[in-house]
């Protein structure tokens, strides 16, 4: 990998109850404690942080797998669900890729082994692996 320098930014207003921003180069959100913990609710809290950061990451990297492929990709969607518990951290990601009408029986092969391709590739999962976190595909291809 590249060498790579990210300066993110935090600003916290008005304690627990408060929230904050977050922003980076190409990033800016609000960011809040959950109300289950007593904070207003009122942003993203750091696991929605951390499960939108590996979604994004499966994401680009599936899409660099399905045009490296040449696959006649018309709309690719990727929805990700954690499970956070005491004993687990889960997430599944379920990407939808949709192939135009005239896709192949064979392409459509491609972009399923492609959805398992990615998760491998993914820098991000790889590193909450690591830290036993488990990550699943559910993936569905389909054409128009």
């Amino acid at each position: 990998m590249a060498d790579m320098k990210i300066n993110v930014n935090a600003v916290w207003n008005e304690g627990v109850t408060g929230n904050g921003t977050l922003k980076s180069e190409n990033l800016d959100t609000k960011i809040a404690i959950p109300t289950f913990l007593g904070g207003s609710g009122k942003g993203a809290n750091p696991k929605e942080v951390l499960v939108s950061s590996v979604t994004t990451c499966y994401a680009a990297t599936l899409t660099f797998a399905l045009e490296s492929r040449k696959l006649p990709v018309a709309e690719l969607i990727v929805n990700s669900e954690a499970n956070i518990s005491d004993n687990e951290f889960k997430i599944t990601h379920y990407p939808h890729i949709v192939l135009s009408a005239d896709a192949t029986e064979e392409q459509i092969q491609s972009a399923q082994r492609a959805t398992e391709a990615a998760d491998k590739g993914c820098e991000v999962g790889n590193l909450l692996k690591k830290a036993d976190v488990k990550i699943e595909i559910q993936g569905k291809v389909s054409s128009k």
